[in-house]
């Protein structure tokens, strides 16, 4: 976005709870008790680990004793074996239950508050005033609702009760150590309060620089989602390395704070880890000095006793561990507050002063009197320095037809967006009825206006739908009665799927003309009782036209009309016409009135080409009907595409992509592995301190002990470097990754055909998520994640071949248990993975819905449908709910049995280890170390579950990523294309037939058989619908002719290299496609290949007319436009358009209705700058006015797919045909 959030603002962590209810709480509090509860249990099992360790050591000590003594210490030892192995087993149960409860208490809770969440940031931003958006680009909408709203869900979800597991077992253990004996916990815990202030700062340097990240992808995706929506544009002028460039500048920006993050967070690691065994040495060493000084008191007398030193070593080293755990969800939790800054900033800036609800609003049953405006002054708040009205004054009476007309940015469009209220008046007062404006219930007010904008937009649903949007609870024969009057009835039933025919997005299935009459329809079945009309018919061919004009002519007798127009034919017949000049009225009056004036009004009609003695345009059509047979449109439902790639990743696919980072992959999984062996080394150290305490030998014991606790030491410090080895090259093999798919995916999407943006699961919505989406899946599964699962490999490795080493018997039992761990993980994957699959399809078709609805704001609040899009997004919310509640249940599971299974462990290691003691199998301190080895790897086993869900969706999205950068276009270059300049632009399409490849059933073009000479200017006229642009995409390789072919310079275009096709074509579209840039970038657009001065930007504007009024905004050339060019009028973003394709200098210029948008004045300089352009040149022109094309060299007037007729405009006049009949509807003659 255009904004940038305070980035020095910490958002705080109790914030991410601000949509909890009574009763998400209530399931938080009572997931903290359950959470708390399986806390207890760790301890527990030490304590009696400990205790047990008192009678295995009273055991051996016994062997020096009589017979009488031994069998008494040998009946204890089997009394407290029997005891650990019951009460440990049904510890363990307890932990699976009580950890099940947490995870679904807080999984519960998190995906209520996380709808609310959704759901309130779409209404909001669908709330907030038309004038956030003109200062606020929404780009990077698709990016918040995916990745910022992902992070804030990982932060309060179960992951956060799993946080308070283990700080809950952090704080329990410290409990426990001090009462066992307070002065060696005290010893033990040493290095808390430096490791305490090391994660504090960490966390608040992570949390800033995760806020600097966020903003950068953010941009990243803003500039996506403006290049997918206007693909055609950045084709057409070959952008698509401009935008790669701008959008890898944002990634680039995004990755150095992310490697600044990982830098601190892998010296974070690696200090904890160094602390932890720094801090387990000297436990050790302190501890069993306590024991020798303690030797020679009486036995009641002793405090510090090996079954204390055991319980204290262990549970301090149970908590440090825990605490460095929950280290990694500090990071987890910084990042979710970055990421939630941009979304309060969302939510929580700039209320809206307009789109709010007023208790005491007026809510008339319908207006009665009159629309007036008095003393309107008013500037954009983007350009707060342009006053566009000054002191405006105007009256419009209930069941007028007025005209406002104009030069272009005169006021016009901005008089109907105040009457709308999309902005308040800064001076003045708008009132209807007597009631000022402000005063009525803004609903209500919206409810009663009909709008018919210049670019009309619809929606990716039906056309039944969409002509429904202007009216909710319209019936079906209304939607019909309202189609019939736009003239747009008979070309919907003639379609396979009739009214239930899917448009695409934002139209694109269907052309122009057939657009803006289903936008009529809709404005039309709304009955309403003030008809706004802005250009409604510039796209209109000439019989459409005059059918629609009637209609629309018929229907303000029912209500006040306000039309914004240039052509003259639509507003002759108003009852009044009011002229607007710089920002006021100069003008009023009827048509004849102001022509006997002879003021502007006058100066205008006569720019024209018209006299105020002309006949009236003719409102009769007579039978005249073109038919529309072929030009059918099938439903994307039915399009034949290629079927979705059902495609599983995999982790070769991830390494396979890692490839480019294999160097630092390989130091981190060196660190990795050395990572994975340390803890069972930790296990083997373990069983000889157990040993040292059964020495009698005071030196021996110091001795060993000393030796112990060195080893100790240097494991810290390898354990310290490899730990730092690992998170900081494996965290920068990931960024690298993720950096490289994000510019691979973007760029490997822009190589693509322009049919595959045609289908449905491509929308701009479902890309810009799976940019963002895709990519940070990946990352989960990749990097860090890799080097924890070589760490527990390495682990599970070593602690399965080491006790069998040691001792067969025993190891097999304890090994007994790890088939079942693989299974359950095995189960988990399969359960996971299909639910990964939907989930990324609900939260792709969720995210499609607010990008559309975010991309159509003004139709969308025109049309009062923000409730709509909240009901259909919501909708797929409840599904992704649903699924959500499901998984945690099997996650809880999963979870309570991982951190179960070392109960179990211990249980069965005690009872079978005891009786082998017993029988002189197996020495105890090999016991301990059998026991200690095997249970890091049940840990291991248990920390990768934890990741489980990360993996599985980075396998999917690798998958998808694998198959997407895999792809093939179907319009590419050959080997060895032609890259030659056009020696000769005659063009030729030579038996070409056509059909969409997402309506492959329909023949656009049927057997088309056009020559256009060099040099020459080719007219194409014909009704909405026939092939007329579809022409014009032909030749600029939008799609290749399904038979036949296009030939330029005596060649066929499929052997030319598309760059430079595309660099000798100049295209002009209906709908111009501008870009949040300043104006100066935005026509140097039209010369991608090169920097293009300022000279030849200025040189371009003058020749488009536009230049007087670039000059006179405040900053210029360097003005921005806002998304998508808002800040304009539709007739000066044309000519900024305009200026775009003739700074190319093309050598054959494309001009798609290019003054359509123009007003009388503009139009004529801009048609005299036209047709300087066109000469020496080879120019195509398609244009519903007549007028504009006359002195065209050859004029095609097409229907159905074919040229029916050919000739100059004199010619075809004489021949009496359809050309004829198009210009007696527009010159007013029967």
């Amino acid at each position: 976005m255009k904004y940038r959030p305070v980035l020095g603002k910490n958002v705080p962590f109790h914030r991410l709870f601000r949509f909890a209810t009574s009763l998400d709480i209530l399931c938080m509090l009572i997931g903290s008790i359950f959470s708390l509860v399986s806390a207890l249990f760790e301890p527990y099992l030490i304590i009696l680990y400990g205790d047990l360790t008192e009678n295995i050591l009273e055991y051996i000590r016994s062997n020096n004793g009589t017979s009488t003594e031994k069998e008494l210490v040998e009946r204890k030892l089997t009394e407290a074996t029997k005891h650990f192995a019951i009460n440990i087993s049904a510890s363990g149960a307890g932990i699976i239950i009580s950890t099940y409860l947490t995870s679904i208490l807080f999984s519960y809770a998190a995906d209520r508050q996380i709808f609310k969440l959704r759901q309130v940031l779409l209404e909001k931003t669908l709330h907030k005033d038309i004038s956030w958006y003109d200062t606020h680009q929404t780009g990077d909408f698709a990016t918040v609702f995916t990745e910022n709203v992902a992070k804030w869900e990982d932060a309060i979800s179960e992951k956060f009760g799993i946080f308070l597991y283990h700080e809950s077992v952090f704080v329990v253990c410290l409990i426990v150590s001090l009462f066992k004996g307070w002065k060696l916990a005290l010893v033990c815990f040493v290095s808390l309060p430096l490791t305490t202030s090391l994660m504090s700062c960490i966390s608040w340097i992570s949390s800033k620089l995760s806020q600097q990240e966020m903003q950068s992808y953010a941009e990243a995706g803003a500039v996506a989602e403006e290049a997918f929506s206007s693909i055609r544009t950045v084709f057409a002028f070959d952008g698509q390395k401009k935008e790669i460039d701008r959008y890898n500048k944002h990634l680039m920006d995004a990755k150095k704070s992310n490697t600044k993050k990982n830098i601190f967070n892998a010296f974070s690691n690696g200090l904890m880890w160094l602390f932890f065994y720094c801090s387990y040495s000297l436990c050790w060493w302190y501890g069993i000095g306590l024991i020798l000084d303690e030797r020679n008191l009486p036995e009641e007398d002793r405090v510090n006793t090996p079954g204390n030193i055991v319980t204290i070593s262990i549970t301090t080293m149970i908590a440090s561990w825990n605490y460095q755990t929950s280290a990694l969800f500090v990071e987890l939790f910084a990042a979710a507050k970055g990421a939630a800054n941009k979304i309060f900033f969302i939510l929580d800036e700039d209320e809206p002063k307009i789109n709010k609800i007023e208790a005491t609003a007026i809510k008339p049953a319908k207006f009665t009197s009159s629309v007036r405006f008095e003393g309107v002054s008013f500037k954009y708040p983007a350009r707060p320095e342009v006053e566009v009205l000054q002191d405006f004054n105007l009256d419009i009476r209930c069941g007028d037809t007025v005209a406002l007309v104009g030069t272009s940015g005169c006021g016009k469009t901005t008089c109907v967006q105040l009457l709308q209220r999309f902005y308040d008046p800064d001076e003045g007062k708008i009132y209807i009825d007597k009631n000022d404006i402000k005063d009525i219930d803004i609903s209500c007010l919206r409810r009663k206006i009909g709008v018919v904008s210049q670019e009309p937009s619809l929606f990716a649903t039906t056309i039944s739908e969409n002509i429904r949007f202007g009216k909710l609870s319209a019936t079906q024969s209304e939607i019909e009665a309202a189609a019939k009057k736009a003239n747009v009835h008979e070309f919907i039933v003639n379609l396979p799927r009739g009214y239930e025919t899917i448009v695409g997005e934002r139209g694109t299935q269907l052309s122009g003309g057939q657009k803006q009459r289903i936008a009529i329809a809709r404005a039309l079945v709304r009955q309403p009782e003030i008809l706004i009309l802005d250009e409604a018919t510039s796209a209109l061919d000439t019989t459409s036209e005059a059918e629609v004009q009637a209609a629309l002519e018929k229907v303000s007798g029912e209500c006040t009309t306000i039309i914004v127009a240039h052509r003259l034919s639509t507003i002759r017949r108003a009852n009044v016409i009011i002229f607007i000049s710089n920002g006021k009225v100069v003008e009023k009056g009827t048509h004849c009135e102001l022509m006997a004036a002879k003021g502007d009004y006058h100066k205008m009609v006569l720019a024209q080409g018209k006299n105020e003695e002309q006949k009236e345009m003719s409102t009769s059509v007579g039978g005249i009907t073109i038919q529309e047979k072929l030009q059918q449109i099938d439903t994307n439902e039915e399009q034949t595409c290629e079927s979705k790639e059902k495609v599983m990743g995999s982790m070769s696919k991830i390494l396979e992509m890692s490839r480019p980072e294999w160097k630092q992959i390989v130091c981190g999984c060196f660190g990795s592995v050395v990572n994975g062996i340390t803890l069972p080394l930790y296990g083997i150290l373990f069983g000889s301190m157990i040993k040292v305490l059964s020495n009698v030998d005071d030196e021996n014991a110091i001795t060993q002990r000393n030796r112990i606790c060195l080893y100790s030491c240097i494991i810290g410090v390898i354990c310290g470097l490899s730990h730092f080895l690992q998170h900081f090259f494996l965290s920068s093999a990931s960024e690298n990754l993720t950096l490289r798919i994000r510019k691979m995916a973007f760029r490997t999407m822009l190589k693509q055909e322009i049919s595959w943006y045609d289908r449905t699961e491509n929308s701009v919505g479902s890309l810009c998520s799976k940019l963002s989406g895709d990519a940070s899946s990946v990352q989960g599964a990749a990097g860090v994640q890799i080097g924890s699962c070589l760490q527990f490999l390495a682990t599970f490795l070593l602690s399965c071949f080491y006790p069998l080493y040691l001792n067969w018997k025993l190891a097999l039992v304890l090994l007994s248990f790890f088939p079942l761990i693989l299974l359950f993980v095995f189960l988990e994957k399969k359960i996971i993975q299909n639910d990964a699959k939907e989930n990324q399809r609900v939260i792709e078709e969720s995210t499609k819905f607010a990008v559309e609805a975010i991309t159509n704001i003004r139709t969308v609040i025109s049309l009062g449908c923000e409730p709509v899009f909240l009901d259909l997004f919501q909708r797929e919310l409840v599904i992704y709910q649903k699924m959500a509640h499901i998984k945690s249940h099997i996650r809880g599971l999963f979870l309570g049995f991982a951190r179960s299974i070392h109960f179990f462990t211990y249980s069965a290691a005690f009872t079978y280890g005891v009786n082998l003691i017993e029988t002189k199998e197996i020495e105890y301190d090999k016991l301990f170390t059998i026991a200690q080895v095997t249970l890091s790897g049940a840990w291991s086993i248990g920390i990768a579950l934890s990741f489980t869900p990360n993996f599985q969706k980075g396998f999917l999205a690798a998958g998808r990523l694998y198959s997407l950068l895999g792809r093939v276009p179907t319009i590419k270059n050959i080997v060895n294309a032609d890259r030659n300049i056009w020696n000769d632009e005659t063009v030729n399409y030579t038996g070409v037939s056509f059909s969409y490849p997402t309506r492959s059933l329909v023949t656009v073009l049927n057997s088309l058989n056009l020559s256009i000479p060099k040099g020459k200017t080719v007219a194409l006229v014909g009704p909405s619908g026939c092939g007329k642009s579809t022409i014009l995409q032909l030749l600029e390789r939008f799609y290749d002719p399904t038979e036949g072919k296009v030939v330029v310079d005596g060649k066929d275009i499929k052997i030319m290299d598309l760059n430079t096709l595309r660099s000798q074509l100049g295209i002009v579209s209906q709908e111009p496609n501008l870009f949040d840039r300043t104006i100066a970038e935005n026509i140097a657009y039209g010369v991608n290949h090169k920097d293009a001065t300022i000279d030849e930007i200025i040189t371009a504007a003058k020749s488009a007319n536009i230049h007087n009024f670039i000059t006179c905004l405040p900053q210029a050339y360097d003005t921005r436009l806002g998304s998508k060019g808002t800040q304009l009028s539709g007739g000066q973003k044309q000519r900024v358009a305009i200026a775009r394709a003739l700074i190319r200098k093309p050598k054959i210029l494309l001009l798609d209705e290019a003054t359509s948008a123009l007003d009388n004045e503009s139009e004529k300089v801009v048609q005299e700058a036209l047709n300087n352009a066109k000469k020496d040149r080879t120019c195509i022109i398609i244009a519903h006015r007549l007028t504009t094309i006359q002195d065209a060299d050859i004029i095609c007037v097409m229907k159905e797919g074919s040229v029916v007729e050919i000739g100059t405009h004199l010619e075809l006049l004489e021949r009496r045909g359809l050309y004829h009949k198009f210009y007696s509807l527009q010159s007013g003659q029967r």
